[in-house]
């Protein structure tokens, strides 16, 4: 076991920090807890587990970390990105009297920088055009029947390691069948996986241009661009162009309109530039959204008779 003690800026909450890295309650690769978060993950080092605390005993605000494995230098060196320490939100000032609100409601959110692309282009492909449940429980399937053991205490725990790259770009697409996926996402889970070393590559370059070259790879498009800017790179004004929910969502909370479209979305967040993806990071934690009057999306016919 490896430690590190980070000392911070300003207070952080890391549930609400970590949590945009959780693909649902049962997602094996982090577990999110009422004192510390336990996180498994690859590092060009190889597999690391890492447990995270805040702490303030008088002196500031601090994170306490710990890591396990073969890789736990390296987890440990990317902990103050992690947690949020390079976030610019000290720069953020709204003045729309919701945004602001929410902004002083959760103090302690910041946004994290994981450096791992692949690591999160994963559950964003599966995210693709179904439904949360399906992506989630997708997920979940892939990295029980594909990933590894997390080192230390979390693997008897349940804990696992999202696959290699090289072991899904191996696989048949209809390998991932079973778990929900169709042939559309599974080649471009293949495909990412066989690229992921360009890809990981592009945590070194500006956003537009890290963005150009994650949308170069076919079945990859802005949607899944952005969702990987906003927890690979950190990046705070990434925006999910293309979601089913946000738009409105967005259109609610900042003017009060029931529908809207990426256009109008993006005409709101425009006050919001360098931001843009904060206020819809703080939209979606508030839950804000017009009432629901239908009933919700349902599963895509080649996900219904998955067996997990």
């Amino acid at each position: 076991m490896a430690s590190l003690t980070v000392p911070l800026a300003g207070p952080v909450d890391l549930r609400l920090t970590l949590s945009v890295l959780r693909h649902g309650g049962g997602d094996p690769t982090i577990r999110i807890g009422p004192a510390d978060v336990w996180r498994a993950t690859r590092t060009a080092a190889g597999l690391a587990t890492v447990r995270l605390r805040a702490i303030d005993r008088g002196s500031g605000p601090t994170v306490e970390a710990q890591a396990w494995g073969p890789g736990a230098d390296a987890a440990l060196a990317a902990v103050p990105a992690l947690v949020g320490e390079g976030d610019p939100w000290q720069d953020f000032r709204p003045s729309h009297p919701v945004v602001e609100r929410l902004r002083r409601r959760n103090p302690g959110l910041r946004l994290p920088r994981t450096g791992a692309v692949f690591e999160a282009l994963l559950p964003a492909i599966l995210e693709q055009k179904v439904t949360g449940l399906e992506a989630k429980r997708a997920y979940r399937g892939i990295v029980a029947r594909y990933g590894e053991v997390a080192p230390g205490p979390a693997g008897p725990a349940g804990m696992r390691v999202p696959p290699a790259p090289e072991v899904l770009a191996a696989l048949p697409y209809h390998a991932l069948h079973r778990f929900g996926v169709e042939r559309r996402r599974a080649d471009t889970v293949r495909r990412a996986a066989a690229r992921a070393a360009r890809l990981e590559q592009a945590c070194d370059l500006a956003p537009s241009a890290a963005a150009r070259r994650l949308m170069a790879l076919a079945g990859v498009g802005a949607w899944t661009a952005a969702e990987v800017a906003r927890v690979a790179f950190g990046d705070p004004d990434a925006v999910s162009v293309g979601d089913y929910h946000l738009p409105h969502q967005v259109a609610w909370a900042l003017a009060g309109e029931r529908r809207a479209d990426d256009d109008r979305m993006l005409e709101l967040l425009a006050p919001f530039a360098g931001h843009r993806g904060r206020v819809c990071r703080l939209v979606e934690l508030a839950r804000l959204g017009p009432p629901r009057r239908g009933p919700r999306l349902p599963p895509a016919p080649w996900t219904r008779a998955a067996a997990f």
